[in-house]
C-alpha cells in the first residue's frame, strides 16, 4: 500500500514539473519572438504604438494546421503597464489563450507567431474581464509595420487592439477579428501555484514575476519603460 501511494505522488509531482516546463518554455518563445521582431525596427512593431500600448499579448507558434480542423487555439502571455495611469513598469505576465475564428491569411504549414497590442483603457478592460470577441467586444485593425509606417491613420487610431502576424520570417499587420481571447486559468495556476486570472496576476500587484518571465518584462521596460499617451 506504501509503495502505491508512493508511486501517486512521484506521478503526480512529475506531472506538476512537465506543466511547470510547459508554461516556462510559453513565457521563454513568446521573449524569443518579442526580441526578434524588436530587433527589425525597418520591419517590426514601430517604436510609437508600443509606447503608446497599455498592454502587450504575445502567442508563439501558433499552427496553422490546427485550424484546418476547428480546434484551432494558440497559448500565449500578456502583460500590461501597472499603475492606475499606466505609467509604471510592465506587470507580471499571465497565460493567455487565443480561440476560434479566422486568423486572415497565413502561409500553410508553417507556425505562425502572433502579436497584439492593446492601446487603451477600454480595450485592456475588455480584455482582461472575460473571454473577448476581437471585432465585436473589442475593436482590432492590422497594425501597420516599419519605422516609417503611418500610425496615424483612422483604423489605427479608433482601434482597441492591433495585431500583428510572422511566418517564414515575414512580418505583417494581419486581421484577428472572430478570435477569442480569455484568461488561461489553469496555466496561470501551474505558474504561480494558487488560482489567480490575468487580471489578478497583471493589475492585482501580488505575484512576483517568475525566473521564465523575467527576460521578456526586462526587454518591455528596456525598448518601452514609458507609456506615451
Amino acid at each position: 500500500m506504501k509503495i502505491r501511494i508512493l508511486l501517486v505522488m512521484l506521478l503526480f509531482s512529475s506531472f506538476g514539473a512537465f506543466a511547470q516546463d510547459k508554461e516556462d518554455d510559453r513565457l521563454k518563445n513568446s521573449y524569443t519572438v518579442m526580441k526578434e521582431i524588436l530587433a527589425t525596427p525597418d520591419q517590426g512593431i514601430p517604436r510609437e504604438l508600443l509606447n503608446k500600448a497599455e498592454c502587450v499579448i504575445v502567442y508563439p507558434s501558433v499552427l496553422k494546421a490546427a485550424f484546418i480542423v476547428g480546434a484551432s487555439y494558440g497559448r500565449g502571455v500578456i502583460t500590461c503597464r501597472t499603475g492606475s495611469s499606466h505609467s509604471g513598469p510592465w506587470s507580471a505576465p499571465a497565460m493567455f489563450a487565443l480561440e476560434g475564428g479566422s486568423f486572415g491569411l497565413q502561409i500553410g504549414g508553417e507556425a505562425t507567431d502572433f502579436v497584439l497590442l492593446v492601446m487603451n483603457d477600454s480595450g485592456a478592460t475588455s480584455v482582461l474581464s472575460s473571454k473577448v470577441k476581437i471585432g465585436a467586444d473589442a475593436s482590432a485593425a492590422a497594425g501597420p509595420v516599419g519605422r516609417s509606417a503611418s500610425a496615424e491613420t483612422d483604423a489605427v487610431m479608433k482601434a482597441e487592439i492591433l495585431s500583428y502576424s510572422r511566418a517564414r520570417g515575414v512580418f505583417a499587420g494581419i486581421s484577428l477579428e472572430g478570435s477569442t481571447m480569455r484568461s488561461d486559468d489553469g496555466a496561470n495556476k501551474t505558474l504561480y501555484g494558487k488560482e489567480l486570472t490575468a487580471k489578478q496576476i497583471v493589475q492585482g500587484g501580488k505575484v512576483k514575476i517568475p525566473a521564465a518571465g523575467e527576460p521578456l518584462i526586462h526587454l518591455l521596460n528596456k525598448v518601452s519603460p514609458r507609456h506615451a499617451k
